[in-house]
């Protein structure tokens, strides 16, 4: 998929003199970031997804001591 973006001169500057330093393309680095930052902002959202079910009691809490029973790793 073809992507067009804006980046200010400042961000695009340092993107040029990354690419350039390192020989690789300015597309290798804006894929490789969106692909991690994707992934944390996943985790960001289901993180924030999972706090509201527990908050409003849609999700089960354990303490540490009922896991390690659940586990059988306590007597």
């Amino acid at each position: 998929m073809a992507l067009s973006i804006r980046l200010d001169p400042e961000t695009e500057a340092r993107l040029d003199a990354l690419a350039k330093e390192t020989g690789r393309t300015k597309s290798f680095y804006v894929r490789t970031l969106i692909e991690e930052y994707l992934e944390d902002l996943e985790d960001l959202y289901l993180g924030m997804e999972i706090s509201q079910q527990v908050k409003s009691g849609k999700m089960p809490t354990y303490s540490a001591e009922e896991v390690g029973q659940r586990l059988g790793l306590v007597d």
